[in-house]
């Protein structure tokens, strides 16, 4: 089952209506990678949540960052068989084979979040766009500072990961068309990149290394909001939490929302892991039910840039993320 479509937003809100049409029981399985980060916690919530609401029955498995183990969760909930897999990957590549098995189980499998190899018989991938959100962000940007000279210093999450590296160049691809935009030029300078692993800790750490070298930045451009949070801790600790913009290519996680609000952080792109996993059970259902037939490769989520403007569109105090 292999689609070369990309959705449109107008598609998603489609399929999402399509999947909710029909309650009867089926029982979905949901395959996380790790639920050791508020992130992925919330999507295991969200999905649980939106299944039982459309009158499915989830059956959730954490592989605790563990490849083997997801391969083995996999392969568990086809044998109690389940009518649909909804799975974050831990490995891109070494998850292609159990993924395959559940397809030709005749079990359709809807990745999220994480991108899986070509080769995997998924029916469809759902993510935020990280290009689309990303461009957004350097957008506001540019706005924001223009006239002034950008020296960035990049966060960064692992070295070859996909992901990252959509979020960062969609973010200063965004950057460079909106000073040509506003100004008719171009200029900034990232001044060093970090690598802070996805995480607060490594984020601080990687912002200490990089203010030993380069204590003139002005601009912290983060792939997430976890690892801009453990930077601010390091700015804060030199006294320059005042004298440079937090700027994430993605998430929108609670604690950054809190600070944009407040003025503390500049901006951060639209990751909502809550819908991204309740798009992937209607478009299950929908499938499930035989009333989605011709699904896109790909479905992004609606993209955004949050800021203080619209930061309020966006924060819920009770969220898991």
């Amino acid at each position: 089952m292999k689609f070369l479509k990309l959705t449109t937003a107008s598609s998603v809100a489609a399929i999402l209506m399509a999947g909710a049409a029909s309650a009867d029981d089926c029982t979905i399985g949901i395959s996380m990678k790790t639920l050791d980060a508020p992130y992925f916690a919330a999507q295991d919530v969200a999905a649980r949540k939106r299944a039982e609401e459309i009158g499915c029955t989830p059956i959730s498995a954490d592989a605790g960052n563990d490849l083997n183990k997801q391969v083995s969760d996999v392969e568990d909930l086809v044998a109690q068989g389940v009518d649909a897999l909804i799975i974050n990957v831990r490995d891109s590549q070494g998850l292609v084979p159990a993924i395959n098995a559940a397809a030709a189980a005749g079990i359709p499998v809807i990745a999220i979040d994480s991108s899986v190899d070509a080769s995997a018989n998924i029916v469809t991938l759902v993510q935020s766009s990280n290009t689309q959100n990303g461009m957004l962000v350097g957008q506001w940007l540019a706005d924001e500072t223009a006239g002034q000279d950008l020296k960035i210093a990049l966060l960064s999450g692992d070295q070859g990961n996909e992901v990252g590296r959509e979020r960062r160049l969609g973010v200063l691809a965004g950057l460079l068309e909106g000073q040509l935009q506003n100004q008719g030029h171009a200029s900034f300078e990232v001044v060093a990149q970090g690598w802070g692993g996805w995480g607060n800790e490594g984020g601080l750490t990687a912002m200490e290394d990089i203010l030993t070298a380069h204590p003139d930045v002005n601009i912290v451009l983060g792939e997430n909001d976890s690892m801009l949070l453990g930077a601010r801790n390091a700015l804060r600790a030199e006294g320059l939490e005042d004298q440079v913009m937090l700027v994430a290519a993605a998430d929108g996680q609670k604690e950054a929302l809190e600070l944009i609000e407040t003025g503390e952080y500049g901006a951060t792109g639209l990751n909502n892991p809550a819908v991204v996993a309740a798009t992937a059970v209607d478009i299950a259902k929908g499938v499930i039910d035989g009333q989605l037939t011709d699904v896109p490769s790909i479905t992004y989520t609606e993209p955004a840039v949050i800021t203080q403007d619209n930061v309020g569109d966006y924060y819920d105090p009770e969220a898991v993320f």
